[in-house]
């Protein structure tokens, strides 16, 4: 059996390795093609070029690019067409693939599968649509997507996230954490994004929450995981907050430990929207959600929305247990009330965790293995009854 994949940002990457795996444990006469990062050269990927070459994000980078990108996508559809390959499966980052698969569909009948699929059901739902003309099947993450995309003619299989498999702290490890730190009373997660436009745009605004919280707490302590590409302005713009806060620069843990440590030891968490809500269900943390974007964005974005909530666990759980203020609710005395009503009545929340993880696949399968079973599936479903 030969698999196609494509992947272009260390998420999907992730994603790609895992179903790999999956598909060698029920497939062991297998080979695989594509374009992959780290993870996936280490399961037997031969890339056909650095995974960073499509890695780029943002409209102004995409147009600045649009040649050398341009040719990548006809590259790569090329050497598609040319392997015929019996599945090509790409992961993500639909401005990229899926217009590869635009053009192997074209001039083929190769079966298509898009892993992760697009939120049409929070903004663009025509999309899915859009995507049916050149994809066979979607590989689904978030269990309430599967009818967004049959709806529009595609099959669509709701395989787990991948965050149900994250390693989590033991407590143990996040004793440790709070000892190391001399933490002793209660402890409050900031979060202000992994992008330098949320940092720059969200951490004056978490900076008041955090005084708020420090008049009325000041027993509480503030930790603050960066990324790495922002973890440099998250130590500038921390120098005049109370009670010197701990920030984890990735430099300093490469391996991820303490960060794990701290989602495990923390009270409380402020974070920017995200996927960050699901790491923080999955380590059992409470969660206000806040996000701000300019004035523009917001117009756009407020009018496009078909969703009153952007917090995954709140979708996911079909509840509204966590408190949530973006754009011109995102104030700072509003979310710091929200954050001291948390610490003290944490229960409602802890339940909607429980039940976004259980919905997500904890305790099942891998994701990986599912996403394998539900390829096969679907080249057999398509072959039709053997004669």
């Amino acid at each position: 059996m030969k698999v196609f994949l494509i992947a272009g940002e260390p998420s999907g990457d992730r994603l790609g390795a895992a179903l790999m795996r999956g598909l060698r444990d029920l497939v062991p006469e297998i080979s695989f093609d594509g374009i992959g990062g780290e993870r996936m050269t280490a399961e037997g990927l031969q890339s056909l070029f650095p995974m960073d070459d499509i890695s780029i994000m943002g409209i102004t980078e995409i147009l600045r690019e649009y040649l050398a990108l341009k040719t990548r996508i006809r590259q790569t559809a090329d050497e598609v067409i040319r392997q015929r390959p019996d599945v090509l499966i790409t992961i993500d980052l639909p401005e990229f693939s899926l217009r590869v698969a635009r053009l192997v569909k074209a001039v083929s009948d190769i079966r298509v599968v898009h892993y992760v699929a697009p939120t049409v059901w929070a903004w663009r739902p025509g999309r899915a649509e859009k995507m049916a003309a050149h994809v066979d099947q979607v590989l689904a993450l978030l269990p309430f997507e599967p009818p967004y995309m049959e709806a529009a003619g595609m099959r669509c299989d709701f395989v787990g996230h991948p965050v149900v498999t994250d390693p989590q702290a033991s407590d143990a490890e996040a004793v440790a954490f709070r000892k190391t730190h001399g933490i002793d009373g209660p402890m409050a997660l900031i979060l202000p994004g992994s992008r330098r436009s949320e940092v720059t745009r969200l951490l004056p605004i978490f900076a008041e929450v955090a005084r708020e919280l420090h008049v009325a707490r000041p027993d509480l302590r503030f930790v603050l995981p960066a990324a790495g590409a922002v973890a440099q302005l998250v130590q500038e713009g921390v120098r005049d907050w109370p009670e010197a806060p701990v920030v984890i620069d990735p430099a300093e843990d490469p391996n991820g430990d303490a960060k794990r440590a701290a989602f495990r030891a923390a009270d409380v968490a402020l974070a920017a929207s995200g996927t960050v809500s699901l790491e923080l269900a999955a380590a059992g943390t409470p969660m206000v959600i806040a996000y701000d974007m300019n004035w523009i964005s917001r117009q756009i974005i407020g009018r496009m929305l078909r969703v009153d909530t952007v917090t995954l666990v709140n979708l996911v759980s079909e509840t509204r247990a966590v408190p949530e203020f973006i754009g011109t609710e995102c104030k700072p005395a509003p979310i710091a009330e929200a954050l001291l009503q948390l610490l003290d009545t944490p229960e409602a929340q802890t339940q909607a965790m429980t039940v976004t993880m259980e919905r997500l696949g904890k305790g099942g399968p891998p994701p990986g293995e599912r996403a394998a079973r539900a390829v096969l599936d679907g080249i057999a479903q398509a072959a039709g009854p053997k004669h």
